[in-house]
């Protein structure tokens, strides 16, 4: 063999100073290294024409490296059911090992993080409502201190908000109430308290009783995914009363629309209340329930806990925040 062909071996030290040359599964090759970017994608995007993309190589090339990938393995690590991919028992077990290694491996080799000069892409996902709250402050803050920042901002209805782990994988962080997330690090961004919001065809007087959140048609704003589990269902539920949701929908900012001029009824957080004191149809009030607190969170995935940049973005989220809540409310 072409001694300049022959592929080079890392040893791999044991406890008692003696190296381990030969057994593959302790040895890691400088192909495994090359092939890390690919395996992390695969195992991600669960389809070889998106992992492609998402690392820049063509289809062939990414096939080619799941055929290698697959013999390295001793294992099909995606297997067809259906119409789509799905990972193996062995390839499930990869995911967060994958993940680890490459943010440790990216980390060894990455400049340090400045903010004026960084071109880094941040993605975040969260609600049209949380948008609407940050980004008058987020945005200002971004452009002073790193104007070549990127900012990608996914709506969490289009992410498939259930899927908490998948959201947490392909994001740098995820805005959500309090205990939609566990076993993840958090942190307190700001703090709301729900209002109803109700349309002028609504026989309701100057206040709303719970008789009238249990006769009249709802809209829900919280879509099927997280309607469940929003604060204002559960405590309907919890005093016997089963909301009659008339329309469910994925936009708090919809919800005036589908209110306006009707007999239905929404909860809305009173920070986009504030908006909508001039919009014809609907009226503002007080909600009846005795726990109003809309409270909201950033999560991320702990292997960016100590990432330089992944701080930095964590504290301007919380700036911004911070800032955002200096405005007025309807109380």
């Amino acid at each position: 063999m072409d001694p300049r062909h022959r592929e080079e071996v890392i040893p791999v030290r044991t406890d008692d100073g003696g190296s381990i040359g030969s057994p593959p599964r302790t040895t890691i090759r400088s192909q495994d290294l090359v092939s890390l970017p690919v395996l992390r994608a695969l195992l991600r995007e669960r389809n070889v024409t998106r992992a492609g993309e998402a690392i820049g190589l063509t289809q062939s090339a990414t096939s080619n490296a799941l055929a290698r990938l697959r013999r390295r393995f001793g294992d099909d690590l995606l297997v067809r059911v259906g119409r789509k991919y799905e990972l193996t028992p062995l390839a499930q077990g990869l995911l967060d090992r994958a993940d680890q290694a490459f943010d440790a491996l990216e980390r060894v080799f990455e400049d340090p993080f400045e903010p004026g000069t960084s071109t880094r892409e941040f993605t975040l996902a969260l609600s049209d409502y949380s948008l609407a709250v940050l980004s008058g402050a987020l945005v200002p803050i971004l452009r002073t201190e790193a104007p070549g920042i990127r900012l990608s901002l996914e709506q969490l209805s289009l992410r498939g908000a259930s899927d908490f782990e998948e959201l947490l994988r392909q994001s740098d962080g995820v805005v959500l109430p309090p205990d939609y997330i566990r076993g993840h690090p958090g942190m307190r961004l700001f703090q709301d308290r729900w209002v109803c919001l109700v349309g002028t065809e609504a026989p309701v007087g100057e206040t709303v009783t719970t008789d009238d959140l249990a006769q009249l048609p709802w809209v829900s704003p919280f879509g099927p995914s997280l309607r469940s589990s929003a604060p204002p269902v559960r405590q309907l539920r919890a005093i016997g009363i089963e909301p009659r949701i008339e329309i469910s929908v994925d936009s708090f900012q919809a919800a005036p629309h589908l209110v306006a001029g009707t007999d239905r009824i929404a909860f809305i957080p009173e920070r986009l209340a504030l908006r909508l004191i001039d919009f014809p149809g609907v009226r503002v009030l007080p909600s009846p329930l005795t726990m109003n607190e809309h409270l909201l969170s950033l999560y991320w995935d702990a292997s960016e806990t100590n990432d330089p940049g992944h701080r930095w973005f964590r504290g301007v989220l919380q700036r911004a925040a911070a800032e955002a809540m200096e405005e007025p409310s309807t109380g």
